[in-house]
């Protein structure tokens, strides 16, 4: 494995998961939003990772990750019984967003350490990129 292909599968982890940050921070700013542009409460958001390849490496081994596509979740809405909100039904219930704050928080905290994890992988390649010139130079 070429000290390149590393910095190639580390930076597509780091992309996928800083995409995947940003969705997770859109979870989380939207959680009581009732109203959208599109109709009805807000729609959690997912992050589908897939596997990338590189057709310059020829192995059939994957290269990296990418973002395959971002989902809206299926989970259903929350209903609150709340006859004075503007968003209430006839009945009075308002639907609520189908987002968990306490899952989007431990999602982050799980993305944050993926990122990190790849800045390490990415930072132990660069350092052993540098000792190999150190010794070439000699």
């Amino acid at each position: 494995m070429g000290i390149f292909r590393i910095f190639d599968i580390a930076s597509s982890g780091m992309y996928a998961q800083r995409v995947r940050m940003n969705v997770i921070a859109s979870n989380i700013a939207n959680a009581n939003t009732t109203r959208t542009a599109e109709g009805g409460p807000y729609k959690k958001k997912d992050v589908v990772f897939v596997p990338e390849s590189n057709i310059y490496y020829n192995m059939g081994i994957p290269t990296g990750v990418r973002v395959g596509a971002i989902v809206e979740s299926k989970r259903p809405f929350r209903v609150v019984y709340d006859p004075y909100h503007p968003d209430a039904d006839k009945d009075g219930y308002v639907k609520y967003p189908n987002v968990e704050v306490v899952e989007e928080m431990v999602n982050m905290m799980s993305s944050v350490r993926s990122y990190e994890a790849n800045v390490t992988v990415f930072n132990g390649a660069k350092d052993i990129a540098l000792k190999t010139l150190e010794i070439l130079r000699v």
